[in-house]
């Protein structure tokens, strides 16, 4: 009986060292897991690691060395870029371009247009050739996947269509069913037009033209009884035919187009100054700074969203790498959105463009522009 009592005692006093064996190890495992900052004994090489990176441009670098902006452009588009009797560029695009110099260099005339084809454009910001491409370029996936582009945002939500001459009498895109149809080669627009006729099981003559130019002269000369293109395009390229009153743009929208800047991969801070000059430039009607009153605003608006996009309070330039006024010189020279939008296609302008999607998200009836919050 003896002996088996001390039996008993053993394997207790085995099993409890056991226990306390394995609370020592998971106390010891519980403190092995702390994070890396949790004490004085950090590792900093684990600390940089997670550190946010300096926000520093080698574009806007280049830039102030050379101390102008290259601004990639279309080379003729009435109310977005061309360049008006005495040579100087006007347009939607244009005034987006010198709102960007004002505000990375304070000078708004600080800026190279540099004419691009289509087939040349994002050729020409991979090689370094412009810094900027503010050219009516529809975002897409494979355009940012195989072109070595970054977009900055969307300035302008267009969508293609169908101008027709009126003595066709036709009402909409579905009786186009048989018709020649003139498109720029190698374009989103010759994809479109072929995917919205093959969805439909509608048949058409493809009238293919080299370039943008070259598809309008074919429509002028008649080679074609439909011209298909962005909206925004066909209402330029009407306003040069010999009798605008003549030819109509159909009701039917046929694709999503949001036009914007594009820059070249691989320097994210400078993709950051562009998206948030546009920005500036959105938010900014929004709050009713305009150029005449930005001044004004900026020594007497109690609103902090208002002071802070002029440079009144907070770092915000700064942390761009860009001076505390930096909306408030890009706005004073350009004007807001708003104003950029009705001089160039708008209702003071040739053009006569409806807001549409491209009024404020806020506006009545509502469109799609809106501001990212600049704070």
């Amino acid at each position: 009986m003896r002996a088996q009592s001390t039996g008993r005692k053993t394997a207790s006093g085995a099993a409890f060292a056991l226990v306390t064996v394995l609370v020592l190890t998971v106390a010891a495992c519980g403190r092995g897991d702390r994070p890396a900052d949790a004490g004085d004994g950090a590792d900093p090489a684990a600390q940089s690691q997670t550190a946010a990176p300096d926000f520093a441009s080698p574009t806007l670098a280049a830039i102030k060395r050379r101390g102008r902006l290259n601004c990639g452009v279309h080379e003729g588009l009435v109310g977005f870029a061309y360049t008006d009797n005495r040579g100087e560029w006007r347009g939607f695009d244009a005034d987006f371009c010198r709102a960007l110099a004002a505000a990375v260099l304070g000078n708004a005339n600080a800026v190279r247009f540099v004419p691009l084809t289509s087939s040349r454009r994002f050729e020409g910001l991979r090689s370094g050739r412009v810094d900027v491409l503010w050219r009516s370029t529809s975002w897409t996936l494979s355009r940012e996947a195989q072109e070595g582009v970054r977009f900055a945002g969307i300035n302008y939500y267009d969508g293609q269509g169908f101008l027709v001459r009126r003595s066709l009498d036709l009402a909409t895109a579905a009786e186009l069913n048989g018709a020649r149809v003139c498109v720029q080669r190698a374009s989103t627009t010759e994809l479109n037009v072929a995917d919205w006729f093959r969805a439909r099981a509608l048949e058409y003559t493809p009238v293919v033209g080299a370039n943008e130019e070259a598809a309008r002269a074919a429509y002028a000369r008649e080679d074609c009884d439909a011209l298909s293109a962005d909206i925004s395009a066909l209402a330029a390229a009407r306003t040069t035919m010999s009798n605008p009153e003549q030819h109509a743009i159909l009701p039917d929208v046929i694709s999503k187009e949001p036009l914007g800047p594009a820059v070249k991969r691989g320097d994210e801070a400078w993709t950051s100054i562009v998206r948030w000059t546009l920005n500036a430039l959105i938010l900014a009607e929004e709050l009713g700074v305009t150029s005449d009153n930005a001044g004004q605003m900026a020594e007497s608006s109690p609103n902090p969203a208002v002071r802070r996009l002029l440079g009144v309070e907070g770092e915000v330039g700064p942390m761009l790498g860009l001076r505390k006024d930096w909306a408030k010189a890009a706005i004073e020279a350009e004007g807001n959105y708003g104003e950029i939008f009705s001089r160039n296609v708008g209702t003071d302008s040739s053009l006569d463009l409806a807001r549409g999607l491209n009024a404020q998200w806020n506006a009545r009836p509502a469109g799609l522009i809106y501001a990212l919050p600049i704070r």
